[in-house]
């Protein structure tokens, strides 16, 4: 029987989204300490220093993963959509309305779309050499 399976009688285990002892311990140390901390950072930022700035700055606003990006791409349900939507991509990229980082996150969803796109077509034609091999007399 695994360890903490239901039905073990001899221990049920941690309950669900209960918190570790020491995580509860160590959140509490900080919380203490935190305020006054951070106040010392802001006044080291106001007294000047660049890097008590940055340490504020980031915890204040962090840095964004991403952003949305708008293109104006053509329907991508047929390979000929995927061609264009790629061109549009790529020249989008290049006039600077992307940056490569975002190109390339755009560029893998299309990819995705496109093995999609090959997943169906495959199953069609498999549908339909089936559909020819019973339909042949034997």
């Amino acid at each position: 029987m695994p360890r903490f399976a239901k039905g073990n009688q001899f221990s049920t285990g941690r309950q669900l989204g209960s918190r570790n002892k020491s995580t509860i311990e160590l959140d509490g140390l900080a919380a203490q300490g935190t305020e006054k901390l951070i106040g010392i950072v802001q006044g080291l930022a106001e007294d000047g220093d660049m890097r008590a700035a940055s340490i504020l700055l980031a915890r204040t606003w962090p840095h964004r993963r991403s952003r949305p990006v708008t293109l104006d791409l053509p329907a991508v349900d047929t390979v000929g959509g995927l061609v264009q939507a790629q061109a549009a991509l790529v020249a989008a990229m290049s006039r600077g309305e992307v940056t490569p980082d975002e190109a390339a996150a755009v560029g893998n969803v299309l990819e995705i779309q496109r093995r999609v796109l090959e997943t169906h077509d495959h199953e069609r034609r498999l549908q339909e050499l089936e559909a020819e091999r019973t339909a042949r007399p034997a």
